[in-house]
């Protein structure tokens, strides 16, 4: 259920009308008539749609178009230049990922720029040039981008509505489709969004953008995405490393946090002000405040803040820059439910070497059925064998602790995969395949359930219909009519309770579909916006789905609060929960255990259970989810008392991953985020 493959490229939501006024022959000096016409965009090695480009007039026609997991984006542009390179009109129409209608508007009249988006409407006078970055387009808008900024002084443009445009180029390479050679440049697009786009350019022709998951290639050169993937990766790391040699702090001696008070999840209480110390990766001991700092270690002042154990998203599908934010946000493991393998691989791999900063990585083993609304993630299957080998494959590798079942599968399978996986000791967890219920899933043996809208729409669905589309979410609008007390939804809680089976509700992902609006603030990132980058902001004031009409606003809403009255009685019939967004944790994070509260949960009973609870659950509540003694040094240093306000967590000072001390306020500006709180005071030795 992931929001997207590649954030900046593939950009997010649009908006209403605007009409532009009519252009002024410009000429086509910036018009690449030797640029291909046809591109190619792949996941994974897999081909999911094209990006066309054709000239128009003065600029450029573009249709853009993929399928990824039942979904994607529907696109049409027309954008005219000026003799810079710079947009004098653009309009784009079609449709978002989730189905929220695209009716984006720029244009420059006598100097006064005007656009419309799904935020509403603005309007700037520019000082002298300036580039309109769309909020929803086809990737094609990064090579006008780039012509534009070669253009411009120190390859900079201040950005429209915020930001400033900034291109750096950082590699050149080689390239074949087997007839022709092509020499290319890599270049990197920053400035908006909290990271760079990896993009190709052949002279001032758009060749390509790349990811380490997902790629859009010039048509032809098809069988370059998995070296050019590996080198989004590489270009990536490259940054993260970077952030890596210069904010994390290892001291190489004891360090002393002075003055805290630690958060016991036992007692689900802050204790009286103590200092805690680390030697190595491991927390060597507890003090009273009247013992002094040794000669020989680092004292850093907590000023009576609250150390909280570092906490487990549960819903992750990790990407380097998730990595990195996590371990600001305070959030020193995540359980990924699925990726490409072997990008996952290499990613921990960078982390557990120290090269870059990311929580632990508790992995589960993605198995998909193929067919045309399939995601192409882990391992596809197209018969039982195949399916009970992809779980021996995952149990062989002694990497993965459990296998996640997807909406494509044949349930007819599942029995035969749940059995295997029992054989080799592996957790079982997914959605419900399509033409299939939860209480089918919970009687052939599942550990747990993902998404809470997976088991909701079993009690709404009608025989036959599909789920391997966007159905999945659109029919959550019959939520409203649904009795939570009638014989189908209590017998599946019973199910669940008798059968021991947890749920993984990801409720800060339905939160963002149901009630995110056009125009309007999401509720989930009042809090932080203010401190993001203006992509961010945009997305924020965006709504997800196609909420046309006073009725889908009213079923929609209805919908969440259904959602909130079951996850209500799961809780009270103790049905064990566990805490993901399937949006990238980190802020997200936040919000999903804020949302908590609404079920009847305390501040202190959240801190405890997404931290030590999980620990628990995950078999390593040995080593990890306490701050004692003997166990590993992961926490975190917020100044306030987030057992009385659990959004003080947002405001952290200062975290631990494995002996390793972070920064956030040191990280954040590589992002675009402006900083929360001050550096607490560092004293080293002498």
């Amino acid at each position: 259920m992931k929001l997207s493959i590649n954030a900046a490229a593939m950009a997010a939501l649009a908006g209403a009308l605007l009409a532009c006024s009519p252009q002024p022959d410009t000429g086509t000096d910036t018009i690449e008539a030797a640029e291909a016409e046809r591109f190619t965009v792949m996941v994974g090695g897999t081909q999911i749609g094209a990006l066309d480009i054709a000239l128009s007039g003065d600029g450029y026609a573009i249709d853009y178009e993929y399928r990824n997991n039942g979904r994607g984006p529907t696109l049409t542009e027309s954008i005219a230049l000026d003799a810079e390179g710079l947009p004098l009109s653009w309009t784009i129409d079609g449709n978002t990922t989730f189905g929220n209608p695209v009716e984006e508007r720029y244009a420059l009249v006598d100097s006064e720029a005007r656009w419309t988006d799904t935020t509403g409407s603005g309007e700037a006078l520019p000082d002298g040039p300036a580039f309109y970055v769309p909020q929803n387009a086809s990737p094609y808008w990064l090579a006008i981008a780039a012509r534009a900024l070669m253009n411009a002084q120190d390859n900079a443009l201040p950005a429209l509505p915020g930001g400033t445009l900034r291109l750096d180029e950082i590699d050149t390479l080689d390239v074949s489709n087997g007839s022709e050679a092509r020499s290319i440049t890599a270049y990197a697009l920053s400035g908006t969004s909290l990271d760079p786009t990896y993009f190709l350019m052949s002279d001032r022709a758009f060749f390509g953008v790349i990811s380490p998951r997902f790629s859009v290639l010039e048509a032809g050169f098809e069988a370059e995405d998995e070296r050019l993937r590996a080198l989004a990766a590489e270009y990536g790391a490259q940054r993260y490393e970077d952030i890596q040699s210069r904010f994390a702090h290892d001291y190489g001696a004891p360090v002393r946090i002075r003055n805290v008070r630690v958060f016991d999840p036992a007692s689900q209480a802050l204790g009286e002000p103590v200092s805690v110390v680390i030697e190595g990766d491991t927390i060597s001991a507890i003090d009273p405040l009247d013992v002094p700092t040794g000669a020989g270690e680092v004292e850093i002042d907590g000023a009576g803040g609250s150390l909280i154990p570092g906490l487990f998203e549960m819903h992750g599908h990790m990407g380097e820059d998730d990595a990195i934010l996590n371990i600001a946000a305070g959030v020193t493991s995540v359980r990924d439910m699925g990726n490409n393998n072997d990008v996952l691989s290499a990613l921990i791999d960078r982390i557990e070497s120290g090269e870059i900063a990311g929580p632990r990585v508790f992995r589960s083993g993605f198995i998909e059925g193929r067919s045309p609304f399939n995601s192409n993630n882990g391992i596809l299957v197209e018969s039982e064998d195949e399916a009970v080998a992809a779980v021996e494959t995952y149990a062989a590798s002694g990497e993965f602790f459990q296998i996640k079942i997807y909406n494509s599968m044949n349930p007819d399978w599942v029995p035969a995969m749940i059995a295997a996986a029992r054989e080799h000791g592996l957790r079982v967890t997914g959605h419900v395949p399509a033409f299939s219920n939860a209480d089918a899933m919970v009687a052939a043996g599942y550990d747990e359930m993902t998404h809470i809208n997976q088991v909701m729409l079993g009690w709404v669905l009608d025989e036959g219909e599909d789920t391997r589309t966007l159905l999945r979410l659109t029919a959550l609008k019959r939520l409203p009519g649904l009795d939570l007390q009638g014989e189908a939804v209590q017998s599946t809680l019973d199910a669940m309770v008798e059968n021991g089976v947890a749920i993984d509700p990801t409720l800060a992902i339905h939160e963002a579909l149901l009630l995110s609006r056009n125009g309007q603030l999401s509720p989930g990132s009042v809090d932080y916006v203010d401190h993001m980058p203006v992509s961010v902001q945009r997305s924020a004031r965006s709504a997800w789905a196609d909420i046309s009409t006073p009725e889908d606003d009213a079923a929609y809403r209805g919908a969440f609060d259904q959602i909130l009255a079951t996850l209500r009685q799961m809780h009270e019939r103790g049905i064990f929960m566990v805490p993901g967004t399937d949006l990238g944790g980190s802020f997200a994070y936040h919000r999903e255990l804020e949302l908590y509260q609404e079920i009847g949960m305390t501040p202190a009973e959240i801190l405890a259970w997404a931290s030590h609870g999980m620990a628990e659950y995950l078999g390593v509540g040995d080593t990890l989810g306490s701050i004692e003694p003997g166990k590993r040094a992961d926490f975190f240093l917020v100044p306030g008392d987030p057992t009385a306000d659990l959004r003080d967590i947002k405001t952290i000072a200062m975290v631990a991953a494995d002996g390793t001390i972070y920064f956030p306020t040191e990280i954040y500006p590589e992002f675009g985020i402006r900083p929360f709180v001050d550096l607490p005071a560092v004293r080293t030795p002498r």
